[in-house]
């Protein structure tokens, strides 16, 4: 299948552009058919002579009636288009990942009571895990106590007992109405666990933010599979994701030094 040559004014127009030309269909021939195709190259000009084609940076789009075809640009929006929705969506699953860190941290003891110490024990509540936040009120009495009063005090044993399964570095004390809890200060050996624990934490926020980046490189992976990005248009919003990813990696380092000096001081 040939294409005429265009005009050098036409081949030097801006990218946007649209360039037709007609293209004769030989007699019994199905090489075009009544969709669109999309075309795409890494190429930085479109040449049209001796019968060879080649294509823009950006992807074009052959659309074509009965008589011609016409060869046309995806605009710099498009790609901008999906540019951000894809970036948009790793930033806010990079947040939660960040939160889910800082949740952890918290629970990380430093010496002083605190409840968030308690919020990833789980009780077999009849059989089902189920937060201990959501079956009973949790207090700080005093800087190194704490005191659990559930709302059922059928299952005073079984917190006591996920308490002492979480390995938190405390004991707790069931008196038969509440559960005391007393919040010894660290020891050394105790302050280094904690500190191979915040950093466990932290790599596993860095493992989340790296799958995050991931998924979001598979996504454009997609777009130049269905022809709608070129080589270089990947490659291009990859290196802005990168930059987009390092900043969350900084965030998660601030947030991990903070819990290192802070456990330093207890």
């Amino acid at each position: 299948m040939a294409l005429r040559a265009v005009s050098p004014a036409a081949a030097a127009s801006p990218p946007c552009a649209l360039y037709s030309a007609r293209i004769p269909q030989r007699p019994g021939c199905g090489c075009l058919s009544n969709r669109s195709s999309l075309l795409s190259s890494s190429t930085s000009f479109l040449n049209l002579h001796s019968g060879a084609v080649g294509f823009f940076s950006v992807p074009l789009v052959l659309q074509h009636s009965d008589k011609r075809a016409v060869l046309r640009h995806a605009t710099i929006e498009e790609i901008e288009a999906e540019k951000t929705i894809i970036e948009d969506q790793a930033k806010e699953k990079m947040e939660k990942a960040i939160e889910t860190m800082q949740t952890n941290f918290n629970t990380v003891r430093t010496g002083r009571a605190n409840p968030t110490m308690l919020d990833r024990i789980e009780v077999e509540y009849y059989g089902t895990p189920v937060n201990l936040k959501s079956i009973a009120q949790i207090n700080t009495p005093d800087a190194s106590s704490l005191l659990i009063q559930p709302f059922d005090k059928s299952c005073l044993k079984l917190i006591e007992k996920a308490i002492v399964a979480a390995n938190i570095g405390v004991t707790p004390s069931n008196d038969g109405e509440v559960i005391r809890v007393t919040v010894p200060p660290l020891t050394s050996d105790r302050r280094k666990e904690m500190a191979k624990t915040v950093a466990k934490l932290s790599e596993d926020g860095k493992v989340a933010i790296r799958n995050i980046r991931r998924d979001a490189i598979k996504a454009y992976d997609k777009l130049e599979k269905e022809k709608k990005l070129s080589e270089d248009n990947k490659k291009d919003l990859s290196a802005d994701l990168q930059k987009i990813t390092d900043e969350y990696m900084k965030k998660v380092e601030s947030i991990q030094k903070a819990k290192e000096q802070e456990l330093s001081k207890v």
